[in-house]
Order: structure tokens, then sequence, then C-alpha cells
């Protein structure tokens, strides 16, 4: 078995981790696009900047701005292009999701009508972040735990 191999690289010569990044990035920005669209967006209309006022809502349930929806944008390209190596995919969703669990603290600590809640977060938005928390580091750790394997392949 070679080195690639235990690594999980594919016959395009990407990692799982890196995979991941490109999956998790890809759904962000798919979510940051759709969240720009009316109809898929209810109460579009309604969208504001930033702040606890928009009642903009993602398929209904998930509580969005045009700051909410370009952050998502930004997150998603950011997982696209720290896919190109190993480790740069592997910060990104440990990071990430770490980024994650910081805004679901947020959302459970800061009440929805305070001044200090300049992100629209609804109790679906915060569930959701505690999930991406858990999701995105425990891909970045789970799928690079024998970090060996890639350390000795300076191509990835």
């Amino acid at each position: 078995m070679t080195t690639s191999d235990r690594a999980g690289t594919g016959a395009n010569g990407r990692t799982n981790v890196q995979k991941a990044s490109l999956a998790v990035g890809a759904v962000f920005l798919l979510v940051g696009i759709l969240g720009f669209i009316p109809g898929i967006t209810t109460n579009y209309d309604q969208m504001t900047f930033a702040g606890h006022h928009s009642e903009a809502m993602l398929m209904g349930v998930f509580q969005v701005s045009i700051l909410h929806n370009i952050v998502h944008l930004l997150f998603g390209v950011a997982g696209l292009l720290l896919a190109r190596s190993v480790p740069a995919a592997r910060n990104y969703l440990i990071v990430g999701g770490v980024i994650y669990l910081v805004l679901w603290l947020y959302g459970l600590f800061v009440g929805q009508d305070s001044s200090g809640n300049f992100v629209p977060l609804n109790n679906a938005d915060n569930w959701l972040h505690l999930v991406l928390g858990i999701g995105m580091v425990a891909l970045g750790v789970l799928l690079t735990r024998n970090r060996s394997t890639y350390r000795t392949n300076p191509a990835q």
C-alpha cells in the first residue's frame, strides 16, 4: 500500500479531507447563492443588510440577511480554495468548525432582540451551527488522524 493510498487519495489526486473541504465549501457557496433567490428565501423583500430585524428566511426556516449570505459565500470560496492542500483543507474544516461552535454559543447567549445580535439567528440557525461545528471539526480530525500519511508526500 502506498502512502497516497493510506492517505485516502482518490483517482483525481485529492485526499478525503480535501474532498470534504470541497464539498463543505460547495454547500456554503450554494447556500449563499440561494439566500439571494426570492422564493427559496421567503420574505425576501424584508431582508436587511445586517442585524436581527431581517425577516428573510432561507427555505422558510433559517433567518438570513445580506451579510449572512455574503459570509456563506465567502466561507464557501474559502473551502474551495483551501482544498488545494491537505493541511489547508484540514485547517479550514477544524477552524471553520470551531467558528461555527462559537457562533452557536453566540446564538444561545445573545438574545435575538438584543442590539448585540448583528447576525440574524433563530433557533433553527443555532442548532444547525452546532451540527455544522461538530461535523466540520470531526471531518478535519478524523480524515487526517494519521498525519504522517500526508507529511510524506509533498505534492499534497
